[in-house]
């Protein structure tokens, strides 16, 4: 988290009072960028991705239950923790859009044919 932009970090710092969390990734470096975008965890090339900045304008956060491995698969999950981290980046004044709703239409990306890349992890600043 410390290589993300304050702004994100602040975010992440008063929603894991909220609800218990993991950061998967802030910054990413050229190698890891070709990396996510090989794996189809991406698809914005080094060096345009939000995460490729420095401080990242981007960070993936996962929910967390101690003793279970991150189910990729529990949307619902994500989609309450996205919506603990809008919520405190509204209290802070901060837009920030999300992997599961990239057009901010409160539409999941499984039902919204304006949405075509899920990215369930993922946050990332609006804001310049």
């Amino acid at each position: 988290m410390a290589t993300c932009d304050q702004r994100l970090q602040n975010i992440m710092n008063e929603a894991i009072k909220i609800v218990d969390f993991t950061v998967l990734q802030g910054h990413r470096n050229k190698e890891d960028q070709d990396k996510a975008v090989a794996e189809k965890k991406s698809q914005i090339r080094w060096p345009r991705g939000n995460h490729n900045s420095l401080p990242s304008r981007a960070i993936d956060i996962a929910p967390w239950v101690p003793d279970v491995k991150i189910d990729w698969n529990d949307l619902i999950a994500f989609g309450r923790l996205m919506g603990v981290v809008q919520a405190v980046a509204h209290a802070q004044g901060v837009r920030v859009r999300f992997g599961l709703d990239w057009d901010g239409d409160f539409r999941s990306v499984n039902r919204d044919p304006d949405e075509n890349f899920l990215d369930a992890p993922h946050v990332e600043l609006l804001d310049p």
